[in-house]
């Protein structure tokens, strides 16, 4: 198949970018379609501040006139000095099931690495943790998240035949809530506040949310600094992600811990599953996306962990089981029976301890692949 490879640079094409995973995978019934809003607001320069720290090319792949892939290309250049190196991130990354597509988005995008002398070339990621990343290698035959990366299999033999191989893994697990507390949590929990000073911030109300929404994405920053190509969010970041969750959350869904100083310790933010209400929006908010979304925000029988973190000194040392509890405590009240965790790297064990005090199984896992380039440098 002869393939052409052109950088997005229109209005049209950007929404050609968008909109060829709608047609990939529109047969696929465990795809959840993104809305078309968010996806532009993430990719365009005028709509998302990361790129204030970010290079970015997007590219379309065609074969006689019609697209058959595509791919973002993405320099981090605040992780790329936090973690002193020289990586070119690539995410977005579809394509029909011919080598010769997938080669040369591949190719665009590694060329464009050495123009700028980087090392290794790694993916699927985004500007930054907060956008989805991670292949999917384990989990095909189940429903994807609202807040993760589904694709199909052959993806991971096109990347490996490209030269990529396994950097790090992400697991989902999801989680039965039982009727009861678990008694070993339970009392743990009480025990591990007592040990630290440390109380539960109890009826958020939506001020609560605001008035802790910056300490809250300050915490986050700090908690997740050890983890791999992590970088901190700057203050527009934060304050976009403020303006799209904080009406739309249950502040009940919400668990802030504080410390004796009534400083924000730790924190988890979970809401309802709304993947089923995006597949029925099928990417458009109206005339109709926008009922499906608000009638799943209403429905508490799946839930979906979006984000926990605690401080760096209260790493370890039992907090999650204070958030646990506490959540727990809500879901039991809200008739919730399943919670599907977010994306946890597979060896950080600190998150990954808690759940084993709840019935969970294997959900979904993704991996970030890498290659080294410039060997000689």
């Amino acid at each position: 198949m002869k393939v052409e490879i052109k950088e997005v640079l229109t209005a049209r094409e950007y929404l050609s970018f968008v909109m060829f995973a709608e047609e990939l995978y529109k047969n696929e019934p465990n795809w959840v379609c993104p809305l078309r809003s968010d996806e532009l607001g993430v990719l365009r320069r005028d709509k998302n501040p990361s790129y204030e720290y970010c290079l970015a090319k997007l590219f379309l792949a065609y074969s006689d006139g019609k697209v058959v892939g595509r791919v973002a290309a993405i320099v981090n250049h605040k992780s790329n000095a936090v973690w002193n190196e020289k990586r070119l991130r690539f995410g977005w990354l579809d394509f029909i099931d011919d080598y010769s597509v997938s080669e040369a988005l591949i190719a665009k995008v590694e060329e464009w690495a050495n123009e700028l002398v980087m090392e290794k070339v790694s993916g699927p990621q985004g500007f930054n943790d907060m956008d989805k990343q991670g292949l999917l290698v384990e989990g095909f035959e189940k429903r994807a998240t609202a807040n993760t990366l589904y694709n199909f299999e052959y993806y991971l033999e096109h990347l490996e035949r490209l030269g990529y191989c396994k950097e790090v893994d992400w697991v989902q697990r999801v989680l039965t809530v039982p009727e009861t507390m678990p008694e070993k949590i339970e009392q743990y929990s009480e025990i591990v506040k007592e040990r630290f000073g440390l109380r539960i911030l109890e009826r958020v109300t939506r001020k609560d949310l605001y008035k802790y929404a910056m300490e809250l994405f300050e915490t986050y920053n700090k908690a997740f600094s050890s983890l791999y190509c992590f970088s901190p969010l700057s203050v527009k970041e934060y304050k976009l992600l403020v303006k799209q969750f904080v009406p739309v959350l249950n502040q009940d869904m919400v668990v802030i811990l504080l410390d004796k100083n009534n400083q924000l310790a730790a924190f988890a933010i979970t809401m309802p599953s709304i993947a089923v209400a995006l597949q029925k929006a099928k990417g458009r908010l109206f005339p109709f996306g926008f009922i499906h979304l608000k009638k799943a925000l209403a429905n508490y029988e799946e839930m979906e962990m979006n984000l926990i973190g605690a401080l760096p000194e209260y790493r370890n040392k039992g907090v999650n089981a204070i958030i646990f509890h506490q959540l727990n405590i809500q879901y039991v009240k809200y008739g919730v029976k399943k919670l599907v965790s977010y994306p946890m790297l597979e060896n950080n064990e600190s998150v990954q301890r808690i759940f084993d005090y709840y019935p969970m199984a294997p959900y979904m896992r993704r991996r970030c692949l890498v290659k080294h380039i410039n060997k000689s440098n």
